[in-house]
């Protein structure tokens, strides 16, 4: 079975850091396709980033150069490092994961709108202006 649990969610002031982790069970973290989503209330689910099983990477235009994805393998954990907050990244984060997606397609403009097979349960994002 396998589950995905997101941490490190919180209240942070506008230009402030927070880093999510998202750590798996159930399978061999570099078989899959991992990505993080966001979605506030009224809004629908937003796509932010993705990393493959070699550490290929892709981020969403509203946070590039200021979020990063990235993996520990050994430790079966995914993180997206979120530096420079903002209002507008206040939402609740969910992790995803999916052995469908190789390389390039986790990655690619088709994996930004893939139905992920794994999701975690969320962790929420505040950022006061």
């Amino acid at each position: 079975q396998v589950q995905l649990v997101e941490s490190g969610g919180g209240s942070v002031q506008a230009g402030g850091s927070l880093r999510l982790s998202c750590r798996v069970s159930g399978y061999t973290r570099s078989e899959y396709c991992m990505a993080w989503f966001r979605q506030a209330p009224g809004k629908e689910r937003e796509w932010v980033a993705a990393i493959d099983g070699g550490g290929y990477t892709r981020h969403a235009d509203s946070v590039k150069g200021r979020f990063t994805i990235s993996q520990d393998n050994a430790r079966r954990t995914a993180y997206l490092q979120m530096n420079n907050l903002k209002p507008e990244d206040t939402a609740m984060y969910y992790c995803a994961a999916d052995r469908g997606l190789t390389h390039p397609d986790c990655i690619s403009d088709s994996g930004t709108l893939y139905d992920y097979a794994f999701w975690g349960q969320g962790t929420q994002v505040t950022v006061s202006s």
